[in-house]
């Protein structure tokens, strides 16, 4: 990708970069210093970044707002593996409900504000987000069980475990799109298939009718009837299959 962008470095294009904790390496810092970019890089907690935003570890006083509190701190720090002490920025969020705050640390090489960088730092996409893809083929499909002892026999299981969530990705959007009623469409694949579909149920067979006796405590009842409502309206409209 940065040889990708050489050229175009007299058109003035900004160049960023984002990621997580996994690309805190020295040796990317420096790379992408070289090249002219403008970063922001999670870093680990350890001791020495908590003891400088220590002040703000200490619970606001008053009652607590509904809103989160968030507080905004940077800092000069040099790790052992660093060449030169870098910025850090600091976001302390407390919560309502929260018995401890939530710190985040970020080391860039951005100017600005405290408050800007996480705000760059957040643009860095929804891949990871539970309701999307790499999360959701972690908790929903199971796919980083390669519990086989040869390369070949994990590679053929993670790709059975990518063709099972392409397949099941289909119905969980229809359900999401189509069938579920709006209070529940934020759900992510895995409580679709926990809630929904495996809730306990219990048949009770008679002479002239089959009763389903289901669970209520995940999915009230109300919600099933209007996921039902929702189907047979689709159903309707798009006719037999």
């Amino acid at each position: 990708m940065i040889e990708r962008y050489r050229p175009r470095e007299a058109d003035k294009v900004f160049r960023g970069f984002r990621g997580d904790a996994a690309f805190a390496i020295p040796d990317l810092y420096e790379l992408l210093e070289a090249e002219g970019y403008r970063y922001a890089i999670r870093l680990k907690a350890n001791p020495i970044l908590e003891r400088e935003i220590e002040p703000l570890l200490k619970r606001p006083v008053g009652r607590p707002s509904k809103k989160p509190r968030v507080r905004y701190h940077h800092f000069q720090y040099q790790a052992k593996s660093w060449e030169k002490p870098r910025r850090v920025v600091s976001k302390v969020t407390w919560h309502q409900d929260g018995l401890f705050p939530q710190a985040g640390f970020i080391v860039t090489n951005r100017a600005g504000s405290p408050q800007q960088v996480p705000h760059f730092y957040n643009q860095r996409g929804t891949a990871e987000h539970p309701r999307r893809w790499i999360k959701q083929g972690k908790h929903a499909i199971r796919w980083t069980r390669l519990s086989c002892t040869s390369f070949d026999a994990n590679q053929v299981r993670l790709q059975l475990h990518a063709l099972a969530y392409n397949n099941f990705r289909g119905p969980g959007n229809f359900l999401r799109r189509i069938a579920l009623p709006g209070k529940i469409k934020h759900w992510s694949l895995t409580t679709l298939r926990v809630k929904p579909i495996k809730t306990g149920t219990r048949m009770v067979c008679h002479a002239r009718y089959v009763t389903f006796q289901m669970a209520e405590v995940a999915v009230p009842r109300g919600l099933y009837r209007a996921m039902l409502r929702r189907i047979a309206a689709f159903s309707v409209r798009s006719g037999p299959t």
